[in-house]
């Protein structure tokens, strides 16, 4: 489920940082969105491997990420922290509610 689960990862969380961005009067398509979900993911997976799983690994990307959010956007460091945060909160609520696992296929 590895590869799926990414892509599907990639998928809503375009979507959200999409709408999110927009909310803030972002004017940048679906298409920076697309990349700034990607460049995110590849961040979160590298903390991962490099650092391992817990606080300190997320906090880390979670920075590098506000600093990718800044500069895809154009933002200012506030905006660029408000989006990466209410990012978070909504895809955290998106992933407790969603099935975790791709059921009987």
């Amino acid at each position: 489920m590895g590869l799926l689960g990414f892509i599907i990862g990639v998928i809503i969380s375009t979507i959200v940082i999409y709408f999110v961005t927009k909310l803030f009067g972002e004017r940048e398509g679906i298409k920076t969105a697309v990349i700034a979900a990607v460049i995110g993911s590849v961040i979160f997976i590298v903390g991962h491997i490099l650092i391992g799983s817990g606080i300190i690994a997320a906090a880390i990307a979670g920075i590098v990420w506000v600093f990718i959010l800044k500069w895809l956007y154009n933002m200012g460091w506030i905006k660029s922290i408000a989006v990466a945060v209410v990012v978070w909160i909504i895809t955290t609520i998106i992933g407790a509610v969603l099935p975790t696992g791709a059921g009987p296929l």
